[in-house]
């Protein structure tokens, strides 16, 4: 029964994530951010999703790149850190439609071919407003 009840805990804590502007992230997340060499000193976060808890894993874009890391734990292996300046991206697609166990995402492809993709979550009109934000950036960013 323990188990059952820390398991309900963690779905409802983590299903309680909510779509964040760079304004209301915390410095601690930020300096995360920083550290992982995702964010220059310049460079402003527009919007940002934790799709478990911050210090383990952040979805988001800037005025200059989409960025996701993924911070598994000890076994530092299973970390991932991936990002892409507007310029290195060739395509965005987006996923609304996924099985009930996963999250909206964009498929983002780089000029050399390699792909993350960046997970968000929320209502349909905060994943549209993420998504289509995102993409408005790329748009008028790509070709500097």
């Amino acid at each position: 029964m323990k188990i059952l009840l820390s398991v309900l805990m963690v779905v409802i804590f983590i299903s309680c994530q909510r779509i964040e502007t760079g304004d209301s992230l915390s410095k601690k997340t930020t300096g995360l951010i920083r550290s992982l060499g995702l964010l220059d000193k310049d460079e402003k976060i527009i919007k940002y999703y934790s799709n478990f808890t911050k210090k383990s894993a952040g979805n988001f874009f800037t005025d200059k790149r989409l960025a996701i890391y993924w911070l598994a734990g000890p076994d530092t292996s299973e970390n991932e850190v991936s990002f892409a300046y507007y310029r290195d991206i060739i395509s965005i697609d987006t996923t609304y439609q996924v099985p009930d166990t996963f999250i909206p995402y964009m498929l983002i492809t780089r000029k050399d071919s390699s792909q993350f993709k960046v997970f968000i979550d929320g209502s349909r009109k905060e994943i549209k407003s993420f998504f289509e934000d995102a993409m408005a950036l790329w748009r008028k960013n790509r070709n500097n």
